[in-house]
């Protein structure tokens, strides 16, 4: 189901920048090519609402308690000011279309900088939920690339010893690599064993990974990857959020080479977004094994996230 009037297409890419780049959401998730990677396994719509964008989709997180939910994303501004009448009334005409639409109405992934915009448009008409899962790592992009320090030793051998004891070439990913990408994104998933929630939505993951790959150009994707003996054996994909900012949306390596998941990472930050200061690298989505990686790259800051339900 969509929610609202209008898709999530390249066409509209450039109204939609102008909302997105509006405001410093510094959100991952309000990115283009975020929202574009995962336009059709989110269901994603947007339409203008008075002043404001509205955007929608839903949520998959919960479906290891066999959930999905539709959300709104916070309203999107234009000129990077909110009009508390004006918001207020954006957010209750979208409550009437999602509940003319059967739909429970919520809003998800607002950041801490925004809640108390919606609380100054809705005062007390919602209760603010902590969204841990939801959380974006951001890293300086300095850190990624140097490495120092005794906090970053263990990664820093790693990547030296991958540096010492293979021959490889980074290079820019393009669309004609998209076969290429994708045989090792198959090789990949085949190694893994994950609970049957998380196979789905890696499964989702793959579809998304298709065509980002077939489109890297057309969306404005920022990618790279490593070769050895002139294979694909890691894959980093991610796009622009905000003004000084790169988010990592997809970073595969093959394990069988120690060091590589280190050096994707390094090679990325200093090819791609060495002129950024920061990297979001997105959301642990409450995996164990995803948060403890995220946090062994020791973020300079999380971007907390909340879930407004109506009281």
């Amino acid at each position: 189901m969509y929610i609202f009037d209008n898709e999530i297409t390249i066409e509209n890419r450039s109204i939609l920048e102008e909302y997105l780049h509006g405001f410093e959401y510094k959100t991952s998730g309000l990115s283009f090519s975020s929202l574009y990677m995962w336009r059709n396994i989110n269901h994603f719509s947007w339409q203008m609402i008075g002043e404001y964008m509205c955007l929608a989709g839903i949520s998959h997180l919960e479906l290891e308690q066999g959930i999905e939910e539709m959300f709104l994303f916070p309203p999107l501004t234009k000129n990077g000011e909110y009009d508390p009448g004006k918001l207020k009334e954006t957010i209750l005409e979208a409550r009437r279309i999602f509940e003319e639409k059967g739909q429970d109405f919520s809003i998800r992934l607002l950041p801490m900088h925004m809640v108390d915009i919606i609380k100054a448009a809705c005062p007390g008409g919602f209760r603010y939920i902590d969204d841990r899962p939801n959380y974006d790592y951001v890293y300086k992009t300095q850190d990624l690339i140097d490495l120092k320090g005794r906090e970053y030793h263990a990664k820093k051998n790693h990547l030296n010893y991958f540096n010492n004891h293979y021959e490889y070439k980074y290079v820019k990913l393009t669309s004609a690599m998209a076969d290429d990408a994708m045989r090792f994104i198959d090789e990949f998933n085949k190694r893994k064993e994950i609970p049957e929630h998380e196979m789905v939505l890696l499964k989702m993951e793959e579809d998304a990974m298709r065509d980002a790959f077939q489109t890297i150009e057309a969306v404005g994707y920022l990618a790279g990857a490593i070769l050895i003996n002139d294979k694909i054996e890691a894959i980093s994909l991610g796009g622009v959020l905000g003004k000084n900012t790169v988010t990592v949306h997809v970073e595969k390596a093959n394990i069988s080479y120690r060091g590589l998941y280190q050096a994707i990472n390094n090679e990325f930050c200093k090819h791609v977004a060495s002129n950024v200061k920061f990297i979001n690298r997105e959301e642990d989505m409450g995996i164990p094994n995803l948060r403890k990686a995220k946090l062994s790259y020791k973020p300079a800051k999380l971007v907390e996230k909340y879930i407004l339900v109506p009281k």
